[in-house]
C-alpha cells in the first residue's frame, strides 16, 4: 500500500519506516502544497500535520486516496465535507498532549504574571529597574477555562495546585468532577466578568469563529490576561490589539494566531500581489508579537518529546486499524 507522510522530522520518518515496513512509504518534511502534491498522487493513505491544507481540489488529484490520518486533534485543515462526498476516511489523534498543552498554558501565564520574558530581556540589556517588573500572585486569583475537555481539565488541576479559584464553561458538564476537582461551571458572560485570567481550550468551528471579539473583550475585567493555546481564529485579532492598546487587557499569552500560516509564508508573500486583508493580518501579527505585554510561542504548546511519540504511536495504530477494516479515532 502506498502511504505519504508530510511535515516530519528525520527521527519520525525512521520510526514510521520501521513500524509500517510492510507498506511503501513516501516522506516530505514540508507541508502539502502545489510544489509537492504530484509526489503523492498515487497514495492510498496520506498523513499530515496542521500546516497541510487538504482541500477538495487537492483530493481530486489523489484518486486512490482512501484515508487521511492527521497527526493532530483538530481537523479544520481538512475539507471534511469533501471527504464525506469522496468516501475518504479521516482519523485524528484525539489525545496526545493534554498534559503537554496544559503545562505550556501555565508557562504562558507565569511569563505574564511574573514578567519572566521582560525580566530576561531587561537583564540582557543590563537594566535593573524592578519597579517595572512587579508581577502578581496566582494564589487567590480566578481563572476562567473555556472548554473543560481533556486539556482544560488538566489546566484546572494545575490551577487548583496554585490555589486559584476556577470557573469553567463547557457545553457538557460533569458535576461530580467539578466537586472532585473544586471548580464551578459558569455561563460565558459570568466567566468573562469574574476571571483574572481567561484561557481557551476548545476546537475551532465556524460557529465559534471570533468567539472572543470586541464585545466579549469589553466584558472582561480590566487588566485581565487572555491565554490562547487552542486555535487562532477563536480570537478577533484586531479587537485583541485594540484591547491591549487601551489597557482593557493586561496581557496575552498566545501559542496560536489567526492566519498564522501567513507568518511561515511571509518571505514568499513578498514576491507576489496580496489582498489588503492579508497585509492587514500580517501587520497585526507584527504588532502583537512586538508588544511587551504579549508572550507568543509559534504553535509550540504540543511540542514535547513525549507528546510527539504519542502522536506517532496513535497514527500507526489508526492506519493499521483502518487497513484491517476497523474504525479507530475515525472523524469521517
Amino acid at each position: 500500500m502506498q502511504m505519504g507522510f508530510l511535515e516530519l522530522e528525520v527521527w519520525e520518518q525512521n520510526y514510521l519506516s520501521e513500524a509500517l515496513s510492510e507498506h511503501q512509504l513516501r516522506f516530505d518534511g514540508r507541508a502539502l502544497g502545489p510544489d509537492n502534491l504530484a509526489s503523492f498522487q498515487d497514495c492510498d493513505v496520506l498523513s499530515v500535520f496542521i500546516s497541510s491544507r487538504i482541500t477538495n481540489q487537492a483530493m481530486a488529484q489523489m484518486p486512490r486516496l482512501k484515508l487521511i490520518s492527521t497527526r493532530s486533534t483538530g481537523v479544520d485543515h481538512i475539507d471534511i465535507a469533501a471527504c464525506h462526498q469522496r468516501g475518504i476516511s479521516v482519523a485524528n489523534v484525539p489525545a496526545y498532549g493534554e498534559y503537554t498543552v496544559a503545562e505550556h498554558t501555565f508557562a504562558l501565564i507565569l511569563s505574564l504574571s511574573r514578567f519572566v520574558h521582560k525580566s530576561y530581556l531587561h537583564a540582557r540589556q543590563g537594566r535593573w529597574d524592578l519597579a517595572k517588573l512587579t508581577g502578581f500572585d496566582l494564589q487567590g486569583k480566578t481563572i476562567g477555562v473555556i472548554g473543560a475537555g481533556k486539556i482544560g481539565l488538566h489546566v484546572i488541576k494545575i490551577a487548583r495546585g496554585f490555589s486559584m479559584r476556577v470557573l469553567a464553561c463547557d457545553l457538557r458538564q460533569d458535576r461530580f468532577l467539578a466537586d472532585l476537582l473544586g471548580f464551578r461551571y459558569a455561563a460565558l458572560d459570568e466567566l468573562l466578568r469574574e476571571s483574572d485570567i481567561v484561557s481557551l481550550h476548545i476546537p475551532y468551528s465556524p460557529e465559534n469563529h471570533h468567539l472572543i471579539d470586541r464585545a466579549r473583550l469589553a466584558q472582561m475585567k480590566r487588566g485581565a490576561l487572555l491565554i490562547n493555546t487552542a486555535r487562532g481564529s477563536l480570537v478577533d485579532t484586531a479587537a485583541l490589539v485594540e484591547a491591549l492598546e487601551s489597557g482593557q487587557l493586561g496581557g496575552a499569552g498566545l501559542d496560536v494566531l489567526e492566519g498564522e500560516d501567513l507568518i511561515r509564508e511571509e518571505k514568499q508573500l513578498l514576491h507576489s500581489e496580496q489582498s489588503v486583508e492579508t497585509l492587514r493580518t500580517l501587520l497585526r501579527h507584527h504588532v502583537l508579537v512586538g508588544r511587551d505585554d504579549v508572550v507568543y510561542t509559534p504553535h509550540n504548546a504540543f511540542n514535547s518529546r513525549e507528546a510527539l511519540q504519542r502522536i506517532l504511536v496513535t497514527t500507526v495504530e489508526n492506519i493499521q486499524a483502518w487497513a484491517r477494516g476497523v474504525s479507530l479515532n475515525r472523524v469521517v
